[in-house]
């Protein structure tokens, strides 16, 4: 891609990701629908309001002393009615701010350092450095990723100890960072959930944080493993569940995944991949259902949908932990995954749209659906213009090829792409926290503006298929976040992304 396309795309795409005049014609059309059957109906109630007589006000008042039974009777089951709606209602879920992990410059991994240390291993066959190499050059990770120490270690020392080591500072360092940003004690957070697919040690990593910030002991904990890269909309999803139950709560959420441990010294290229995209990073949000809370919060959280494929084998084995013919663990990837994740985003946006849709897009996605199911008609699907709900995209950077198709399949721009390619190139892929980091680079460009919608959408092993809708609830000053972990260097981004970039033979 030329520097000119590159220009052209981050500008807001080309021509075929504008809706037509006529396509916006409709939509406006549609959408004022509603105003313009109610406006006739508004006038002749005004002027009809307009004729009323002192004599007619006479008579209603005559009337409703003639029969105050029945109006306390009325009265009576609208105060109840209203009761039971005010009950039942969900408490609204706010998101008072979040924290990135940035690792310091010991952990810089560049890709020439990546290929340097595989060789090293002295594990790896020729033909698989190769691939490895080959891998790299074509991931879209750029030269500012990290990894743990135990990985840079020359020899490489991963053990149970340094995997501890990892987990905490990644942790750790990104609690504190969202303690300070929202000036919460610690003993006030009554809910607790921490998500890491592959480290699970014993106590658990949410027993590590109570134990290391001293939280109270009827603490409410939870460590989710094993569910993937979508894990982290599940921890929300939980959390909004949780807080439905305990009333003025603060829930502490920790999205991470920890590579020590789980990276992958054999020759079984399925599992090799892994290695090229996997690196350090981790997140942690904090998240309220306190009224009075909603004035300083960044954003509240509108829906949250979950679609789970786990019932069909292909789905469930695409991304299977096992081990290899040498007996080395390592997490294998089909060759049916971006099929199966196709077919898993499908589902959840069908379930999502109607939540989030305008009615001038769910007309159409009806209309498609009736005339290929009811009538047999060969027409092609209609995709839904999910630009008409939402400003920001936050789709998890899990690979290039993950991003590609989700920008062809739902026809959306450059602009739209930016956070997740962006992400891609300066963290890789750190697993449930890339939404975070995604979500943190919009709000240093200053795009995040007051009412604008943010859909979070990931995958997960399983196989699922996760999304989050945020609506920010004020304008975010970039320069008021200090924390920001894009803080210091968004002056650089957005950057060129090569298709190909070769990696620098090591000496």
């Amino acid at each position: 891609m030329s520097r000119q396309e590159t220009t052209t795309v981050a500008a807001g795409g080309g021509a075929g990701h504008r809706p037509t005049k006529m396509k916006m014609l409709y939509h406006h059309a549609v959408s004022n629908a509603l105003y313009l059957v109610l406006a006739p109906v508004a006038a002749a109630v005004a002027l009809r309001a307009s004729r009323l007589t002192a004599a007619d006000l006479a008579a209603a008042r005559e009337y409703l002393f003639a029969n105050l039974p029945l109006a306390f009777a009325l009265l009576g089951v609208a105060v109840v009615l209203a009761t039971v709606y005010l009950m039942r209602r969900p408490r609204p879920v706010y998101l008072l701010d979040f924290a990135c992990f940035k690792p310091g410059g010991e952990h810089v991994v560049t890709r020439e350092t990546f290929m340097k240390q595989s060789a090293k291993a002295g594990v790896f066959t020729d033909d698989n450095l190769a691939f490895q190499r080959k891998i790299l050059e074509r991931s879209g990770l750029g030269q500012g990723t990290y990894f743990p120490a135990a990985v840079l270690n020359s020899p490489p020392n991963p053990c149970m100890a340094e995997a501890r080591r990892e987990a905490e500072q990644v942790m750790f360092g990104a609690i504190d960072g969202v303690l300070a940003k929202t000036g919460v004690r610690a003993k006030d957070i009554g809910i607790v959930i921490v998500n890491c697919s592959l480290f699970n040690p014993t106590p658990s990593l949410s027993a590590m944080i109570v134990n290391h910030y001293k939280l109270r002991g009827n603490v409410a904990s939870y460590n989710l493993g094993g569910m993937g890269c979508s894990a982290g909309l599940i921890s929300i999803d939980l959390a909004k569940q949780l807080l439905q139950v305990h009333r003025n709560s603060y829930a502490l959420v920790v999205s991470m995944e920890n590579i020590t441990l789980n990276w992958y010294w054999g020759n079984n290229r399925s599992m090799l991949v892994s290695n090229c995209l996997f690196r350090m990073g981790g997140a942690a949000i904090l998240l309220s259902n306190r009224g009075g809370d909603r004035r300083g919060a960044k954003y509240q959280l509108q829906h949250t949908v979950r679609t789970h494929h786990g019932a069909d084998d292909r789905a469930f084995r695409c991304v299977y932990q096992e081990e290899d013919e040498s007996s080395r663990v390592g997490v294998a990837l089909s060759k049916d995954l971006m099929a199966v994740a196709g077919e898993a985003l499908r589902t959840n946006i069908t379930t999502l749209g109607p939540l989030v849709l305008p009615m001038s897009e769910q007309i159409l996605f009806l209309a498609s659906l009736v005339a290929r199911k009811v009538f047999g008609l060969d027409v092609k699907p209609y995709i839904p213009d999910f630009k008409m709900a939402f400003e920001h995209f936050c789709i998890h950077a899990g690979g290039r090829a993950v991003l590609d198709t989700i920008e062809k399949n739902l026809e959306l721009s450059g602009q739209h792409m930016e956070p997740s390619r962006m992400t891609l190139y300066r963290w890789g892929n750190t697993s449930s926290s890339s939404l975070w980091y995604e979500l943190a680079y919009a709000e240093a460009k200053g795009r995040v503006r007051r009412g604008h919608r943010a859909w979070q959408i990931a995958f997960g092993s399983g196989f699922k298929c996760n999304s989050a809708v945020w609506k920010a609830l004020r304008t975010i000053d970039p320069a008021a976040d200090e924390r920001n972990p894009w803080a210091e260097e968004i002056h650089s981004f957005p950057v060129e992304v090569p298709k190909v970039e070769s990696v620098a033979a090591s000496s």
